[in-house]
């Protein structure tokens, strides 16, 4: 009985950990080049019972009883990257990446990677995101990786990512891919990290943006479904919790 009990408290934390990331996905269905998560479960491993009641001859032996599951355990978070839909927004600053890729951003020391194409001009003339990062590309003069700067000029893009300036070429967005989605971890604000990053020439649209890719629908439906397993759990527990206090308190007692 105690072992019921563990198994049925093990899967209310694994749907309280789903819930929280419906939650989030739900929060992020208006955010810019925002990708639905998903929990992931995976039981734990199953234990063999088995006792020594079954008698051969005058000695007990092991008698296998069959299998027991402690229940699941949370395995991993897993991104679901497709694609956004892509609004037009009239806004020069606004750029969005039609298929695979991620923009490249830094916050002075270190490069993070996103999706979100919402960018302004900061007091110091760069293209900065919401965060205050600086949105890296390629002079095309140099062929230099490095912040782009904008000051008062008027930008322009083509579909390959490249940006004019008051009809100047100068910039290429510094556009990357990863071999395995696997292995991208978010970092809040919309960031992510991940391992060997590969320069790509990505389709970018400008004065637009990508939405959230985010199902609304699927995720309360999905919330409807981890609230009701939960409250089964949860009568589960109860139901457990009244039998041992019986056990305890009433089995045995002398009358």
């Amino acid at each position: 009985m105690i072992r019921s009990l563990y198994t049925a408290v093990s899967g209310m934390i694994s749907l309280e950990a789903k819930q929280d990331t419906i939650s989030s996905n739900l929060a992020n269905a208006n955010t810019v080049g925002y990708k639905t998560d998903n929990l992931a479960f995976k039981k734990f491993e199953d234990v063999l019972i088995e006792n020594h009641d079954k008698r051969i001859g005058n000695r007990n032996v092991s008698n296998i009883l069959g299998s027991l599951s402690f229940g699941n355990k949370i395995d991993a978070v897993d991104t679901l990257y497709t694609q956004g839909i892509i609004e037009d927004t009239g806004k020069s600053t606004d750029f969005a990446i039609e298929g695979r890729g991620f923009f490249t951003v830094n916050n002075g020391t270190e490069n993070y990677y996103t999706r979100d194409g919402h960018f302004h001009v900061d007091n110091n003339g760069f293209l900065v995101n919401d965060s205050g990062y600086n949105v890296l590309g390629i002079n095309s003069n140099t062929g230099r990786q490095e912040s782009i700067y904008i000051g008062d000029s008027k930008i322009s893009t083509d579909s390959a990512g490249n940006i004019s300036l008051d009809g100047v070429p100068s910039y290429t967005m510094d556009t990357v891919d990863f071999n395995n989605y696997d292995s991208l971890k978010k970092v809040g604000n919309n960031l992510i990290q991940g391992d060997n990053p590969q320069r790509v020439n990505a389709s970018v649209r400008g004065s637009s943006l990508e939405k959230s890719n985010v199902n609304v629908t699927n995720e309360m439906i999905n919330m409807l479904t981890t609230m009701r397993s939960f409250e089964t759990n949860q009568k589960v527990v109860q139901s457990l919790d009244e039998t041992l206090g019986k056990a305890v308190n009433e089995v045995g007692v002398v009358r």
